[in-house]
């Protein structure tokens, strides 16, 4: 991959990052509900689920899922079905105050990871925009295990800064989720329901 490429997806892969998504609003809910550094785990969960979606479009999976309807359409229902039981799981969630009265030692950290890994590999709109972004990136004179580890080194790190940037902006209004957790938890938990119904039938 050629340095300009490179910088092109660079670019175009910071763009992507901010905009607003699943993983992203995940990222911003648990940093508020449990502090930056226990989102790490959450974003990091997230960031790995991106690196295998990456590594299934670029070795041809993702072209499979595109020409067929049958496990597109599966996808989509599995991913919209996840994000739905996210936000129902935040809605019922306790507000921050009586969240934080419990031990910290409660939040199961790799719960955290789990959500964010699977938040990212069942989201079908990653599987086709990386399937669509990717090949106009790659050489197919080089090595595509090189250019992979590029590719997916250079998405992950601008994902992974960008999460904590939400997370850690997220955690600084902890104060403020005292007086309206369980509002905060009820919004974000039905933008979470909302996504996940409309995600099958609009992807």
């Amino acid at each position: 991959m050629q340095f300009e490429t490179w910088l092109l997806f660079f670019l175009t892969a910071v763009g992507l990052s901010f905009t607003p998504g699943p993983n992203g609003l995940l990222a911003l809910t648990h940093g508020a509900m449990h502090g930056g550094r226990r989102t790490l785990f959450t974003i990091t969960g997230g960031v790995l689920g991106f690196v295998v979606i990456i590594a299934l479009c670029m070795f041809g999976i993702g072209a499979l899922v595109k020409s067929s309807v049958l496990w597109l359409t599966l996808l989509k229902w599995v991913g919209g079905a996840y994000l739905v039981w996210l936000g129902i799981k935040l809605w019922r969630s306790p507000p921050m105050a009586a969240a934080q009265a419990r031990s910290e030692a409660a939040v199961n950290v790799w719960a955290l990871f789990r959500q964010g890994f699977l938040s990212a590999v069942t989201n079908p709109k990653g599987l086709l925009f990386f399937s669509a972004l990717l090949p106009q990136f790659l050489d197919p004179q080089r090595s595509l295990m090189l250019q992979f580890a590029v590719v997916a080194a250079t998405y992950a790190v601008i994902e992974f800064a960008t999460e904590c940037l939400f997370a850690s902006a997220a955690s600084r209004i902890r104060p403020w989720l005292q007086r309206a957790g369980r509002q905060f938890n009820r919004a974000c938990g039905g933008m979470f329901i909302a996504i996940g119904a409309i995600l099958p039938i609009r992807s």
